[in-house]
Protein backbone atom coordinates (compact mmCIF):
# COMPACT_ATOMS: atom_id res chain seq x y z
CA UNK A 1 0.00 0.00 0.00
CA UNK A 2 1.75 3.06 -1.13
CA UNK A 3 1.67 6.26 0.74
CA UNK A 4 -0.95 7.89 -1.10
CA UNK A 5 -3.04 5.24 -1.77
CA UNK A 6 -2.86 5.00 2.90
CA UNK A 7 -3.56 8.41 2.90
CA UNK A 8 -6.67 8.00 1.41
CA UNK A 9 -7.88 5.22 3.03
CA UNK A 10 -7.44 6.65 6.19
CA UNK A 11 -9.38 10.02 5.43
CA UNK A 12 -12.46 7.55 4.25
CA UNK A 13 -11.88 5.03 7.66
CA UNK A 14 -12.29 8.17 9.35
CA UNK A 15 -14.88 9.70 7.55
CA UNK A 16 -17.08 6.61 8.00
CA UNK A 17 -16.00 6.76 11.59
CA UNK A 18 -17.44 10.12 12.31
CA UNK A 19 -20.80 8.89 10.27
CA UNK A 20 -21.37 6.05 12.26
CA UNK A 21 -20.51 7.89 15.82
CA UNK A 22 -23.79 10.03 14.55
CA UNK A 23 -25.68 7.34 14.52
CA UNK A 24 -24.79 4.69 16.90
CA UNK A 25 -22.73 6.68 19.26
CA UNK A 26 -19.42 6.11 21.05
CA UNK A 27 -20.34 2.31 22.67
CA UNK A 28 -18.68 2.24 26.19
CA UNK A 29 -16.34 -0.25 26.62
CA UNK A 30 -17.04 -3.64 29.16
CA UNK A 31 -13.55 -4.24 30.17
CA UNK A 32 -13.36 -8.18 30.65
CA UNK A 33 -10.98 -10.32 32.88
CA UNK A 34 -8.86 -11.82 29.46
CA UNK A 35 -8.74 -15.67 30.60
CA UNK A 36 -12.62 -14.86 30.54
CA UNK A 37 -12.75 -13.22 27.01
CA UNK A 38 -10.47 -15.65 25.62
CA UNK A 39 -13.26 -18.77 26.66
CA UNK A 40 -15.72 -16.33 25.88
CA UNK A 41 -14.57 -15.48 22.14
CA UNK A 42 -14.20 -19.29 22.09
CA UNK A 43 -17.87 -19.76 22.55
CA UNK A 44 -18.81 -17.07 20.22
CA UNK A 45 -17.58 -18.64 17.24
CA UNK A 46 -20.93 -19.46 15.31
CA UNK A 47 -23.34 -18.43 17.44
CA UNK A 48 -25.09 -15.89 18.89
CA UNK A 49 -24.40 -13.31 21.35
CA UNK A 50 -27.49 -14.69 23.54
CA UNK A 51 -26.43 -18.29 23.34
CA UNK A 52 -22.57 -17.42 23.94
CA UNK A 53 -23.82 -15.33 27.22
CA UNK A 54 -26.01 -18.51 27.96
CA UNK A 55 -23.30 -20.97 27.82
CA UNK A 56 -20.78 -19.14 29.57
CA UNK A 57 -23.07 -18.27 32.38
CA UNK A 58 -22.97 -22.22 32.57
CA UNK A 59 -19.84 -22.95 32.28
CA UNK A 60 -18.74 -20.86 35.19
CA UNK A 61 -21.93 -22.47 37.26
CA UNK A 62 -20.42 -25.45 36.74
CA UNK A 63 -16.96 -25.08 37.32
CA UNK A 64 -16.14 -22.36 39.80
CA UNK A 65 -12.76 -21.61 38.64
CA UNK A 66 -10.54 -21.79 35.42
CA UNK A 67 -8.72 -24.48 37.26
CA UNK A 68 -11.94 -26.61 37.54
CA UNK A 69 -12.81 -25.94 33.59
CA UNK A 70 -8.61 -26.84 32.94
CA UNK A 71 -9.22 -30.21 34.89
CA UNK A 72 -12.38 -31.08 34.26
CA UNK A 73 -13.45 -33.56 31.56
CA UNK A 74 -14.05 -32.76 28.13
CA UNK A 75 -17.74 -34.30 28.03
CA UNK A 76 -18.59 -32.30 31.40
CA UNK A 77 -17.35 -29.07 29.73
CA UNK A 78 -19.28 -29.58 26.26
CA UNK A 79 -22.63 -30.99 28.43
CA UNK A 80 -22.22 -26.99 30.20
CA UNK A 81 -21.40 -25.53 26.80
CA UNK A 82 -24.43 -27.01 24.56
CA UNK A 83 -26.44 -23.94 24.31
CA UNK A 84 -23.26 -22.22 22.37
CA UNK A 85 -23.56 -24.96 19.60
CA UNK A 86 -20.65 -26.87 18.27
CA UNK A 87 -19.93 -27.90 21.96
CA UNK A 88 -18.04 -30.99 21.02
CA UNK A 89 -15.85 -29.12 18.92
CA UNK A 90 -15.14 -25.65 21.34
CA UNK A 91 -15.11 -27.93 24.85
CA UNK A 92 -11.30 -29.63 23.87
CA UNK A 93 -10.61 -26.14 22.91
CA UNK A 94 -11.37 -24.56 25.75
CA UNK A 95 -9.50 -26.99 27.92
CA UNK A 96 -6.52 -27.14 25.60
CA UNK A 97 -6.11 -23.48 25.81
CA UNK A 98 -6.11 -23.12 29.78
CA UNK A 99 -4.07 -26.27 30.20
CA UNK A 100 -1.55 -24.17 27.27
CA UNK A 101 -1.69 -20.95 29.83
CA UNK A 102 -0.76 -23.26 32.76
CA UNK A 103 2.56 -24.79 30.82
CA UNK A 104 3.38 -21.20 29.79
CA UNK A 105 2.55 -19.54 32.78
CA UNK A 106 2.71 -21.68 35.43
CA UNK A 107 -1.17 -20.36 36.58
CA UNK A 108 -3.93 -19.15 34.61
CA UNK A 109 -3.80 -15.86 33.93
CA UNK A 110 -3.03 -13.34 30.75
CA UNK A 111 -2.99 -10.00 32.67
CA UNK A 112 1.21 -10.15 31.72
CA UNK A 113 0.20 -9.47 27.97
CA UNK A 114 -0.50 -5.61 28.77
CA UNK A 115 2.99 -5.02 29.15
CA UNK A 116 4.21 -6.59 25.86
CA UNK A 117 4.35 -4.77 22.50
CA UNK A 118 1.22 -5.54 20.29
CA UNK A 119 2.90 -7.71 18.18
CA UNK A 120 4.61 -10.15 20.65
CA UNK A 121 0.78 -9.99 22.78
CA UNK A 122 -0.99 -11.35 19.26
CA UNK A 123 1.63 -13.68 18.53
CA UNK A 124 1.60 -15.34 22.21
CA UNK A 125 -2.07 -15.73 21.96
CA UNK A 126 -1.72 -17.34 18.49
CA UNK A 127 0.41 -20.26 19.65
CA UNK A 128 -2.53 -21.27 21.86
CA UNK A 129 -4.54 -23.88 19.25
CA UNK A 130 -7.12 -22.78 17.61
CA UNK A 131 -6.75 -19.04 18.58
CA UNK A 132 -6.04 -17.16 15.25
CA UNK A 133 -5.66 -13.11 14.30
CA UNK A 134 -9.45 -12.80 15.25
CA UNK A 135 -9.52 -14.32 18.66
CA UNK A 136 -6.23 -12.79 19.80
CA UNK A 137 -7.14 -9.37 18.38
CA UNK A 138 -10.49 -9.89 20.29
CA UNK A 139 -8.41 -10.66 23.30
CA UNK A 140 -5.92 -7.43 22.97
CA UNK A 141 -8.76 -4.63 22.05
CA UNK A 142 -12.09 -6.08 25.00
CA UNK A 143 -9.55 -6.85 27.56
CA UNK A 144 -6.70 -4.52 27.07
CA UNK A 145 -8.09 -1.77 24.81
CA UNK A 146 -5.08 -2.07 22.56
CA UNK A 147 -4.87 -0.61 19.19
CA UNK A 148 -5.77 -3.70 17.18
CA UNK A 149 -9.19 -4.28 14.81
CA UNK A 150 -10.31 -7.43 15.17
CA UNK A 151 -12.18 -8.99 12.09
CA UNK A 152 -15.51 -10.26 11.80
CA UNK A 153 -17.84 -11.68 9.60
CA UNK A 154 -19.73 -8.58 9.85
CA UNK A 155 -16.67 -6.53 9.27
CA UNK A 156 -15.33 -8.50 6.71
CA UNK A 157 -18.50 -7.79 4.50
CA UNK A 158 -18.85 -4.44 5.27
CA UNK A 159 -14.81 -3.36 4.39
CA UNK A 160 -15.10 -4.99 1.43
CA UNK A 161 -18.08 -3.58 0.14
CA UNK A 162 -17.22 0.01 1.06
CA UNK A 163 -14.15 -0.88 -0.90
CA UNK A 164 -11.39 -0.63 2.30
CA UNK A 165 -10.01 -4.36 1.04
CA UNK A 166 -9.92 -6.25 -2.13
CA UNK A 167 -12.92 -8.35 -2.60
CA UNK A 168 -11.14 -11.73 -2.25
CA UNK A 169 -8.86 -10.47 0.57
CA UNK A 170 -9.44 -13.15 3.48
CA UNK A 171 -10.36 -12.38 7.31
CA UNK A 172 -6.85 -12.69 7.60
CA UNK A 173 -5.40 -10.51 5.53
CA UNK A 174 -7.57 -8.23 6.53
CA UNK A 175 -6.49 -7.67 9.66
CA UNK A 176 -3.35 -6.43 8.52
CA UNK A 177 -4.92 -4.29 5.80
CA UNK A 178 -6.76 -2.13 7.96
CA UNK A 179 -5.71 -2.04 11.63
CA UNK A 180 -3.22 0.49 10.11
CA UNK A 181 -5.31 2.99 8.90
CA UNK A 182 -8.10 3.01 12.17
CA UNK A 183 -8.12 6.46 13.56
CA UNK A 184 -5.76 6.09 16.90
CA UNK A 185 -8.94 5.77 19.58
CA UNK A 186 -11.36 4.60 17.44
CA UNK A 187 -10.50 1.14 17.50
CA UNK A 188 -13.11 -0.28 20.07
CA UNK A 189 -15.88 2.33 18.50
CA UNK A 190 -15.35 1.35 15.40
CA UNK A 191 -15.20 -2.10 14.95
CA UNK A 192 -18.47 -2.30 17.54
CA UNK A 193 -20.51 0.32 15.27
CA UNK A 194 -19.44 -1.71 12.19
CA UNK A 195 -20.84 -4.82 13.39
CA UNK A 196 -24.25 -2.83 14.60
CA UNK A 197 -24.19 -1.21 10.76
CA UNK A 198 -23.20 -4.58 9.44
CA UNK A 199 -26.46 -6.15 11.51
CA UNK A 200 -28.72 -3.32 10.34
CA UNK A 201 -27.90 -2.15 7.23
CA UNK A 202 -25.46 -3.45 5.72
CA UNK A 203 -26.98 -6.93 6.03
CA UNK A 204 -25.56 -10.44 3.91
CA UNK A 205 -28.16 -11.63 1.46
CA UNK A 206 -29.63 -7.91 1.09
CA UNK A 207 -28.09 -4.49 1.79
CA UNK A 208 -30.29 -1.94 2.73
CA UNK A 209 -28.23 1.08 0.41
CA UNK A 210 -31.06 3.23 0.27
CA UNK A 211 -31.24 4.02 3.88
CA UNK A 212 -27.18 3.69 4.03
CA UNK A 213 -25.64 6.47 5.66
CA UNK A 214 -22.28 5.68 3.63
CA UNK A 215 -24.02 5.23 0.33
CA UNK A 216 -21.70 8.00 -1.09
CA UNK A 217 -18.24 6.73 -0.15
CA UNK A 218 -19.13 2.91 -0.96
CA UNK A 219 -17.89 1.09 -3.70
CA UNK A 220 -20.75 -1.44 -3.68
CA UNK A 221 -23.65 1.29 -3.92
CA UNK A 222 -21.58 3.05 -6.78
CA UNK A 223 -20.74 -0.43 -8.97
CA UNK A 224 -21.65 -3.76 -7.00
CA UNK A 225 -25.49 -3.47 -7.35
CA UNK A 226 -25.50 -2.58 -11.08
CA UNK A 227 -22.96 -5.91 -11.71
CA UNK A 228 -25.61 -7.28 -9.66
CA UNK A 229 -28.69 -6.41 -11.41
CA UNK A 230 -26.50 -7.29 -15.10
CA UNK A 231 -25.82 -10.79 -13.32
CA UNK A 232 -29.49 -11.17 -12.85
CA UNK A 233 -31.29 -10.14 -15.86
Amino acid sequence: MDDKYHAALAALVAETDVRLRRIYGSPRRREREPVAQLVGTILSQATTDTQTARSFAELRRRFPTWAHVRDGRVTAIAKAIHSSGLSQQKAPRIKKALQHITRERGCIELDFLKSLPVASAREWLMRIGGVGPKTASIVLLFAFNQPVFPVDTHIHRVTGRLGWIPSRASADKAHQLLEPVIPRGAHYRLHVNLIQHGREVCQARRPRCEVCALKDICQYCAHGRAVEALQHQ
